[in-house]
């Protein structure tokens, strides 16, 4: 079974050889042990390789040779069934390497004795000798806490500021023809008769037709349009007859 110094680690180890890396508790960089070849492996590309050649060697010369080359092909199998298992050769051989590779890089790792994590130099506050988590540098904490209460005040501030000033309201025109909603075009949506807007002669707002008052300022917006010289009709608000220039 493999004792580490620190629960946060990763076995990277292959059948060819042993690596492992060990991680910051703190902010999780990496320290990677040196990559040591397996012995066992080696013994056994070793072996595969002898049985291979004396099998050749038995297929061409056969009798002695090729029940040598049998033999040794066999124990080269057995080892390999042994490897897939990891065999307890194998498991001395990673242990050793587990302790060589923690006594490599726990050099770079401080154990905190406040909270007892292993952190790497980049958390470690000599200073206080505490981790950064127990024990945060003053210059940080100060710059983290200063653009927190920054940030909160700016935040505070859009909640009460005043984007826009602008009126949440909309008119319907009603045509003046067939009395319905007609759009917002020049142009009725449901008669298709032209739509004519009054204007205030006071302050100057759009108004519809046959409007008597100004919406906005209260103010009577002419007579009925009816030219008291030749009694034709006239828009509201006409200051002059269309038929016989008759001021109204």
């Amino acid at each position: 079974m493999l004792h580490a110094f620190t629960k946060n680690y990763n076995d990277l180890s292959t059948e060819a050889g042993f690596q492992y890396e060990f991680y910051c508790d703190c902010c999780g960089n990496g320290f990677k042990s040196t990559f040591r070849e397996s012995s066992t492996y080696n013994s056994r590309k070793r072996t595969e390789g002898l049985g291979r050649g004396a099998s050749m060697l038995g297929n061409l010369f056969g009798g002695v040779f090729g029940s040598l080359g049998n033999a040794i092909e066999s124990g080269s199998n057995v080892i390999r069934d042994r490897m897939e298992d990891h065999s307890p050769q194998w498991r001395k051989e990673q242990e050793k390497s587990f302790d060589e590779a923690q006594a490599e890089v726990k050099g770079s790792f401080t154990k905190c004795p406040s909270c007892n994590q292993w952190v790497c130099s980049d958390c470690w506050n000599e200073e206080e000798g505490l981790c950064i988590t127990c024990a945060p540098r003053e210059s940080s904490y100060v710059a983290k806490a200063r653009n927190e209460a920054m940030r909160r005040n700016i935040d505070e501030e859009a909640q009460t500021a005043t984007v826009w000033h602008g009126k949440l309201e909309e008119r319907t025109t009603v045509c003046p023809h067939c009395g319905k909603p007609a759009g917002h075009g020049k142009f009725c949506n449901n008669c298709g008769k032209p739509l004519g807007m009054v204007k205030c002669p006071k302050c100057g707002a759009m108004l519809q037709q046959n409007t008597k008052f100004c919406s906005e300022c209260g103010s009577p917006v002419g007579g009925t349009g009816v030219c008291p010289q030749c009694g034709t009709q006239n828009q509201p608000g006409t200051k002059f007859c269309s038929e016989c220039g008759t001021k109204l």
